[in-house]
């Protein structure tokens, strides 16, 4: 078993189509799929020259390009172990994960190999190459040009470890995730069948690890012309260029990105009419921003992805799927409507025991642990496509538990089930608000109060005993006392007004409860 005999099989099915289209400076990079096989053996004949080996983690600093998906297949395919770190997560987290994965190579940008000078595990890597100039010693990515393409993909067993990537820390310690060939392999399949995956179709995204699933379905990968480094800062009008020229047949990005790109539609009068699929996720997705999105591209399908680098994906909703009394449900304190579970998935509902381990559990124990629907609890899942463990098997206790031998994976999130097996999120485990009014999670009231307000975001904190939402809105649209009113169950003592809510850095939506406390705490009184 090997990832990449799927990109052998396209350029052998499909040569001459584009599998990355990539626009820098206005100009298109093209990169067909049979160009991008033939690349991705001379990268693999490079790094078996220098020594890299079976298992061995090769670190990959290069942004979405040719050049990635070259090497990241090039590693797969004799066996290496792909090593991703989000470039966004900043030094500390780079260099923990450097320390912690312990990569024998480095393939890195010019710009990243500087990062060397102030990173000790960086520097430490034995085997460097270089894409671009070189201003530090490492070998050349030219190299690879002179060489005869390495053979067909090492055939590995199922258990051998393929990619290893770092969640990104905004809730709790970073854990390093090693998915298995078999792993990535589940995954790929539930990712086609997630996005209705066609070969010949064209497919913009901005998730690294997704471009994978298209390249083995035979779709075009279009790569954004934006600084993913801040999706919810980015320009939109080159990414709507780009969009109007190649005319993607679907689109999967964080929602903070798609809403800029729908606000500057929106302002211009401009629809995307080409998109017949759009799909978003890796951050709560309020009701108004599905809005958003189906005036973007009214004729496409819109749908919301719940999934985390352990399991992904989890549920999936369309806007289709939902009814005007789905939204009285979240007005009410709901919570947000996940979707149903994906078919390779199980999804369960236990009691809330954030923080503390699961003991292995018999199958007979788990079903009476298990609550019935509408009963909010912690969302556990399983699945082929679900990741077993962690490199460091001391955060398996944290996030993972047996029950008979099967391995069930622990999302962090709270929420429940309905009466019809849909999915709805109430906020994360941790984040559960327990006073003299009961127990409440941040996202039935964060989600509620979307619906009632014109709020750019709302964040539920306590503060001395007292539930205050803080919102991040236009002085003139706030109505506080309208919103206490509008949210009777969530008992708000406060509406507070902030200039900005601290959000998560990766996809930029995420709200960083322990950063918005900190800025808060000086005002406590």
């Amino acid at each position: 078993m090997n990832l990449a005999v799927h990109l052998l099989a396209q350029a052998r099915s499909r040569p001459d189509q584009p599998a990355l289209i990539r626009t820098q400076t206005g100009r298109d990079e093209v990169v067909t799929f049979a160009e991008l096989a033939d690349r991705s053996a001379r990268v693999a004949a490079l790094l078996r020259t220098l020594g890299v080996n079976q298992a061995d983690r090769v670190l990959l600093l290069v942004p979405m390009s040719a050049d990635l998906y070259a090497a990241l297949s090039a590693v797969l395919r004799i066996g290496a172990v792909a090593t991703l770190i989000d470039p966004s997560a900043g030094l500390a987290h780079l260099r923990s994960a450097c320390a912690l994965a312990r990569p024998r190579a480095l393939i890195a940008v010019s710009r990243a190999q500087w990062l060397r000078a102030l990173c000790g595990p960086l520097r430490g890597i034995p085997l460097k190459v270089t894409i671009g100039r070189r201003w530090l010693p490492a070998h050349s990515w030219s190299e690879a040009d002179r060489l005869s393409p390495e053979g067909p993909p090492m055939d590995l067993p199922p258990d051998a470890p393929a990619l290893l990537t770092f969640t990104s820390g905004s809730t709790g310690r970073p854990k390093a995730a090693v998915r298995t060939h078999a792993l990535l392999d589940a995954q790929r399949r539930a990712v086609i069948a997630a996005l209705d995956l066609h070969p010949g179709s064209v497919d913009l995204t901005t998730l690294p690890v997704f471009v994978l699933a298209n390249l083995a379905a035979g779709v075009t990968s279009l790569l954004p012309d934006a600084d993913l480094r801040r999706p919810g800062a980015i320009t939109p009008a080159p990414l709507i260029e780009q969009i109007r020229r190649h005319r993607p047949h679907s689109i999967i990005a964080s929602p903070s990105l798609l809403q800029r790109v729908a606000a500057a539609c929106h302002s211009g009068a401009e629809r995307l009419d080409s998109l017949s699929r759009v799909f978003t996720g890796g951050a709560p997705v309020f009701w108004h921003a599905l809005d958003a999105l189906r005036s973007l591209a009214p004729d496409a399908r819109v749908v919301a992805l719940y999934g985390s680098t352990e399991a992904e994906p989890i549920a999936e909703v369309g806007l289709d799927m939902l009814t005007p009394g789905d939204r009285d449900r979240t007005r009410a304190g709901g919570g947000l409507p996940a979707g149903r579970p994906t078919p390779e998935t199980q999804v369960r509902i236990i009691p809330d025991q954030c923080g503390r381990p699961i003991p292995p559990t018999s199958p007979d124990e788990f079903a009476r642990l298990s609550l019935p629907p509408g009963q909010i609890g912690e969302i556990v899942v399983t699945g082929p496509h679900v990741l077993k463990g962690y490199l460091d098997p001391a955060h398996d206790a944290e996030s993972k538990f047996t029950v008979g031998s099967t391995v069930w994976h622990r999302t962090g999130d709270s929420g429940h089930l309905d009466d019809s097996g849909l999915l709805w999120l109430t906020g994360r485990c941790a984040g559960r608000i327990s006073d003299d009014h009961g127990v409440i999670y941040p996202l039935q009231v964060e989600a509620a109060a979307h619906l009632i307000a014109p709020l750019r975001r709302a964040a539920l904190v306590p503060l001395r005993g007292r539930r205050v939402l803080v919102v991040e809105a236009d002085a003139a649209d706030l109505d506080s006392e309208g919103l206490i009113r509008g949210l009777p169950f969530a008992r708000l003592s406060e509406v507070r007004r902030v200039d900005r809510i601290p959000v998560d850095r990766r996809h930029n939506a995420k709200i960083d409860y322990a950063a918005l406390k900190d800025s808060l705490a000086g005002l406590r009184g």
